[in-house]
């Protein structure tokens, strides 16, 4: 296993996207941001956090709850549609990965009308299988399909790690 980011290099990141995220939003009163239930909720979290201090945006937290294995399943949010409703969502994942998170976290919110909708990684991957990108992203990294990003947000210690998946025979 291979470390990519410390927790200074993340805590780095998550502050430029912080500012990244207000200077796209500099004429909202307020924002939706919706983490991916797991990771991304916590990446959402340490977001907020950040935008506390340093703009006068009300920011709303949303929890988007989907199985990432199985995302037909049915993709729901911890807060009323009628909370996001014409407001600007950004959508926030750890790890950009294949892009089938992301895109069915997106399509939740298209049932409603919105202002605008961004998405935000931590770490994205060059290889999707589906059409969504990432607008505001921490790192980018070319990487192969045997090998996997793990996103930690362990107190006082978070990591990005990069492995090669060993294939059984």
């Amino acid at each position: 296993m291979t470390q990519i980011l410390n927790h200074s290099d993340i805590e780095h990141k998550i502050k430029r996207i912080a500012y990244q995220i207000y200077e796209t939003h500099l004429d909202e009163d307020e924002i939706v941001l919706a983490g991916i239930n797991g990771n991304g909720f916590i990446f959402a979290e340490k977001l907020n956090e950040v935008l506390a201090t340093i703009a006068p945006l009300k920011v709303t937290l949303c929890q988007v709850l989907l199985d990432k294995k199985h995302p037909l399943k049915g993709t729901s949010t911890s807060i009323t549609p009628e909370k996001y409703t014409g407001k600007a969502v950004i959508v926030v994942d750890d790890v950009l990965n294949s892009g089938l998170t992301l895109i069915y976290g997106v399509k939740h919110f298209l049932e409603v009308p919105l202002k605008r909708m961004t998405t935000a990684v931590l770490v994205n991957r060059n290889h999707k299988n589906f059409p969504i990108k990432a607008d505001f992203k921490g790192i980018s990294l070319s990487t192969s399909l045997q090998e996997h990003i793990s996103v930690s947000f362990d107190e006082g210690n978070y990591q990005v790690n990069l492995s090669i998946n060993q294939s059984k025979s």
